[in-house]
C-alpha cells in the first residue's frame, strides 16, 4: 500500500474542526479535480455513503466512498468502495495552549492530519472509458503523482475557511511510495 499523509496546525476549536470534516460534500469547493460530492445515504455518521466525481484531462470517474467509523471529535475514517484498494482517514488532535505549537494568544488550536493508503496496483482498468489509443498504466502514470497535490490543496483551503483568513499553511507531508 502506498501512504500519504498531510497535516497542518489550525487555529480553531477542534471539535468545530472535526464537525467540518464530517461535511463531505462540501470539499468539491477545495479540489482541482474533484467536481461534485452526492451524499447516497447517510447524514455524515458510520456507513454514509458517498458518489465522489473527479474529473481530469478528458476523463470523469465517479469513486464511492463510506465512511467506516468515527470517534468524535478525533477521526473519520474512510474507504474506497468499488474499482480500487483505497482508504484513509481525517486525525484531529487538540493541542494545548501551553504547546509550542499552539496559538500566540492562547485560543484553541489541533493539528488536523489527513491520511490516505491505496494500493494503485488494485485499479481496475474496467473503471474508465478510455479514448482511443490511450493505455490505462499511461493514465495511472500521470494520474497518481496528482495525489499528492490535491491532498495539499484540499487541506490547505479547508483551513483557510476554518479560520475564516489567508494565510500560508504549513503543511507536514509524509509520503510512503516511489510513486507521488
Amino acid at each position: 500500500m502506498d501512504e500519504l499523509v498531510v497535516s497542518t496546525e489550525v487555529h480553531a476549536d477542534p471539535e468545530v474542526v472535526y464537525e467540518f470534516l464530517l461535511d463531505f460534500p462540501q470539499y468539491a469547493r477545495y479540489s482541482e479535480y474533484l467536481r461534485e460530492v452526492r451524499t447516497l445515504q447517510g447524514d455524515g455518521g458510520p456507513d454514509t455513503r458517498y458518489a465522489l466525481t473527479f474529473a481530469w484531462w478528458k476523463l470523469t470517474y465517479t469513486a464511492h466512498s463510506r465512511v467506516t467509523g468515527v470517534q468524535p471529535p478525533d477521526r473519520i475514517d474512510w474507504r474506497i468502495t468499488k474499482d480500487i484498494d483505497a482508504n484513509g482517514c481525517w486525525r484531529v488532535t487538540p493541542l494545548d495552549a501551553g504547546d509550542d505549537d499552539s496559538d500566540a494568544a492562547g485560543s484553541p488550536s489541533c493539528e488536523v492530519a489527513l491520511e490516505v493508503e491505496f494500493d494503485p496496483g488494485s485499479a481496475s482498468p474496467d473503471a474508465l472509458d478510455l479514448p482511443r489509443l490511450v493505455s490505462f498504466d499511461w493514465v495511472l502514470k500521470k494520474a497518481i503523482p496528482l495525489i499528492r497535490s490535491e491532498a495539499e490543496r484540499v487541506v490547505e483551503r479547508a483551513v483557510r475557511d476554518l479560520e475564516g483568513s489567508n494565510r500560508n499553511v504549513d503543511l507536514d507531508v509524509y509520503v510512503d511510495s516511489d510513486r507521488i
